[in-house]
């Protein structure tokens, strides 16, 4: 009963303070993602630590990752990967070695270890699809074609991302042990998705078909799917959140997929409060005073970096210098994924606390940051300016 008490109080918290960080968000036109993030590092472990059970953050984060995932998969179905290929696929190939080097060369720098450096550069390659969307208007003609890049930019770093987390399912302590786990995973990984495909076509899409009047039916064989297929990829030696986006592929596959999306996404959106309440929850702003200086310069480089190299890779492909300076500041930060990583590396001792705290401060300020430059200078729908605001 104590246990029980203690997550209904712990949900009461959480969810009362972010509707109230939230709407003082809202009102000075903030990220709500930093709004979470805020109320995590107040009320967390290391904050007035009214929500302090470490166990009860790490399944709140997880459940909220898988989630998140399951929902970028929907929207990815295998057709639209081959229109990603060309300029989108050489855009993201150009820029993510740019940024891997940066984050890379200052963590070793600052006196991190190999991995951290690597694990570090990774991270920061990716940009917020998040903020990306959010303040993308979709009404405008000229941003028709703008989102088209954006999109498919965020598709493909998607897809590396879910690549990245395959390599730390399969880290072991010793040079063997991580060979051999991502030998299981290059194994694991197509049979389950084979696996998944069929099970698609062959049991789920049928049910669907007969029994589609009901809706909630739909919603319970959804939520099943994803978690049903979490935890076989988890089995399997993969992990929870891969299963997750194969689990969303998959189904993306059908004609009722959207569907799915659309009448799943308030629940993504209450696992992500969550989620990113539990980023900021396991935020130690002690630590972050001790890494303050690598923390503030990788998001100095990558606030600095990020728009150049998208708009000079851009550009030499064709697009005109306004559409490839606009795509360059909308993908200009850090990603939501980047706090993904640094928490999945560190739970697989990839990451020591100081080098995921480096990823996690960077992340939130180049974020902020971002959004600022983009609601100040771009149509957006919550952009200052009445003249810029654009739905």
């Amino acid at each position: 009963m104590a246990i029980e008490l203690g997550i209904t109080q712990s949900f009461f918290l959480i969810f009362t303070g972010a509707a109230v960080f939230a709407t003082a968000a809202l009102y000075t036109r903030q990220p709500l993602l930093v709004a979470y993030i805020a109320l995590g590092c107040l009320i967390g472990p290391h904050g007035l630590a009214l929500v302090s059970d470490p166990e009860l953050l790490s399944e709140i984060a997880e459940i909220g990752i898988i989630f998140l995932l399951f929902l970028v998969g929907l929207d990815l179905p295998p057709a639209k990967l081959k229109n990603m290929a060309g300029e989108g696929f050489l855009t993201a190939l150009i820029t993510t070695i740019v940024f891997f080097l940066i984050g890379f060369g200052l963590m070793l720098a600052f006196d991190f270890s190999m991995g951290e450096a690597v694990v570090t550069g990774v991270a920061v390659t990716f940009s917020s699809t998040i903020i990306g969307l959010k303040l993308l208007p979709t009404t405008v003609l000229h941003h028709r074609h703008i989102g088209e890049i954006v999109i498919s930019l965020l598709l493909i770093q998607d897809l590396v991302a879910i690549l990245a987390l395959v390599v730390i399912a399969g880290y072991g302590d010793s040079l063997s042990a991580t060979l051999s786990g991502l030998g299981l995973s290059i194994i694991a990984l197509p049979l389950l998705t084979a696996i998944a495909f069929l099970s698609v076509k062959h049991v789920l899409l049928p049910l669907i078909a007969r029994y589609d009047a009901f809706h909630e039916y739909i919603f319970l064989i959804a939520i099943g799917w994803c978690l049903g297929l979490s935890s076989a990829a988890a089995y399997a030696g993969l992990s929870f959140e891969i299963g997750g986006f194969i689990a969303g592929v998959s189904l993306a596959t059908s004609p009722i997929s959207q569907y799915i999306a659309e009448h799943l996404r308030p629940l993504r959106d209450f696992f992500l409060v969550l989620f990113f309440f539990s980023v900021g929850a396991e935020l130690n702003t002690q630590l972050l005073l001790q890494v303050f200086f690598p923390t503030v310069l990788l998001a100095m480089a990558l606030i600095a970096a990020k728009p150049v190299t998208f708009a000079f890779a851009l550009k030499a492909q064709g697009e005109s210098a306004s559409s490839s300076w606009e795509v360059g500041y909308r993908l200009g930060q850090a990603s939501e994924f980047s706090l993904l990583l640094s928490y999945v590396a560190g739970t697989a001792g990839l990451l020591g606390h100081e080098a995921a705290h480096v990823i996690q401060g960077a992340t939130v300020i180049t974020l902020v940051v971002s959004s600022y430059i983009v609601i100040f200078r771009y149509p957006s729908p919550i952009a200052i300016s009445p003249a810029l605001r654009r739905d």
